[in-house]
């Protein structure tokens, strides 16, 4: 691992990239999975939409966004994109333990 700074040439920098974007898949893979464990504790089709905490949430990781320097607003559009995608995968574990 090197620091922006100790890269030499465009390959190591894309080589980092690689590595923290790989990184953030496991993440997102590992994020789906407490998803999924939670679907077991919803008690209806709003408590897996759970309106509140995802806007909460979105404040949050706004919030989290300005503290790194970040465009708020686009990480605010990636996360309604993949809360969007989270809360299907939710909510159709959860049905299918209602069938």
């Amino acid at each position: 691992m090197k620091t922006p700074e100790q890269c030499e040439n465009i390959a190591e920098i894309r080589t980092e990239i690689d590595r923290i974007d790989r990184n953030i898949v496991a993440a997102l893979g590992e994020r789906l999975k407490y998803v999924r464990a939670a679907s077991q504790f919803k008690t209806s089709e709003a408590s897996v939409r759970a309106v509140e905490r995802v806007r909460s949430l979105l404040e949050q990781r706004r919030a989290w966004a300005e503290e790194e320097g970040i465009d708020p607003e686009v990480v605010e559009k990636m996360y309604r994109d993949l809360l969007s995608f989270f809360i299907e995968s939710e909510l159709n574990d959860w049905k299918s333990t209602k069938e």
